[in-house]
């Protein structure tokens, strides 16, 4: 084969700092405006689906090959809480968690992880997103020890 092909879908998901509801809706727009143009113009993948709440995000992007997971999300979030502070969006201080999670969905759920993006908020009005990311952790077997 003369050149590779590659088609990984990534659902990234992180929190804010000791899930503290810092991400207000006055600029939560602009945030995942500003989190799409990272993911397009610095790590040329495709940012299909942004959305969350005020103590998290989803993400569901189109990963480009060339670049490691560990490294976009440690550039997005590093740049994009710079970025919130610098804007002066908040009065405290805005920082993340350190950890995300990053799992990789296949082609024929595409539609549905992007409605279930799209609809964060309604659904956080019935669980948390300590609850959401438990789900998380039982349904691609974190809980049991594989990793």
């Amino acid at each position: 084969m003369p050149h590779s092909l590659t088609k990984i879908w990534i659902h990234l998901i992180f929190g804010t700092k000791e899930r503290i509801p810092l991400i207000d809706e006055s600029f939560e727009k602009k945030l995942y405006e500003h989190l799409k143009q990272i993911i397009e113009n610095d790590f040329k993948s495709l940012a299909a689906s942004i959305n969350g709440t005020p103590d998290h995000i989803h993400i569901l992007m189109l990963q480009n090959q060339n670049y490691s997971i560990a490294d976009i999300a440690k550039n997005l979030k590093g740049n994009s809480s710079h970025w919130i502070n610098q804007s002066g969006f908040i009065k405290s201080k805005f920082a993340w968690q350190t950890g995300y999670g990053a799992f990789s969905i296949s082609e024929s759920m595409i539609s549905e992880v992007k409605r279930y993006i799209f609809n964060q908020k309604e659904h956080h009005k019935k669980s948390s997103f300590a609850e959401e990311y438990k789900r998380f952790e039982e349904k691609y077997g974190f809980r049991d020890g594989n990793r």
